[in-house]
């Protein structure tokens, strides 16, 4: 009895065997792979930057600066009223002082003088005119002012050098011009020349 036993439990064990086969290995199919291989490739990366100590930027340091100087402003120069000034006081206060040739000029010193003759042919019934030498041999220059009336002729005598002249001209109905122009008292000339104050300029003949 026990030898039957022993019998069929051995026929069973190798059935079993027999029927049991070799295990099945699972199969993964290549999408699978494809994307166990990328969820292992970006756990790798995140484990690697989560293991690298982050950089703390340093605060940025003020850099000094110079500290601006502080400017000086000069107080407003009191402004004359030339108006009431004479008229050489004028010149001198409008040019900065005597160092410049607007100031009136010293005939007695400028040297050797000559006549001239102003002639008023402008149409104006009044000409202020202002005569300015620049500086002649003798190191003079300044200015000499004169008035002429309608159609007046006015000779004088002046210094020998270049001069610049500019007339306030006032007309009869109230109207003003003004007229500019040059002129030389040359040095070899004795003889009289005129000169002419038209509307807008000063020409000389």
């Amino acid at each position: 009895m026990k030898k039957n036993i022993f019998l069929v439990l051995t026929v069973l064990a190798v059935f079993l065997s027999a029927c049991g086969g070799q295990p099945v290995e699972p199969t993964l199919s290549p999408e699978q792979v494809q994307g166990t291989a990328i969820s292992a490739a970006f756990t790798m990366v995140a484990e690697t930057q989560a293991a690298v100590p982050t950089n703390t930027p340093l605060p940025p340091t003020e850099t000094p600066s110079p500290t601006p100087l502080p400017t000086f402003t000069p107080p407003p120069s009191p402004t004359p009223d030339f108006a009431l000034l004479p008229t050489a006081t004028v010149a001198a206060a409008s040019t900065g002082g005597e160092d410049n040739c607007l100031h009136p000029l010293n005939v007695a010193e400028a040297g050797p003088q000559s006549n001239v003759r102003f002639e008023n042919d402008s149409g104006g019934t009044q000409i202020t005119l202002s005569l300015n030498l620049a500086t002649n041999l003798h190191g003079q220059c300044g200015t000499l002012v004169y008035t002429l009336g309608k159609n007046e002729k006015l000779v004088v005598s002046l210094p020998k050098g270049e001069y610049f002249a500019y007339a306030w001209i006032v007309y009869k109905n109230g109207d003003t011009s003004t007229a500019t122009g040059f002129f030389v008292n040359k040095v070899g000339d004795n003889h009289l020349f005129p000169v002419l104050i038209k509307e807008h300029v000063i020409v000389s003949k």
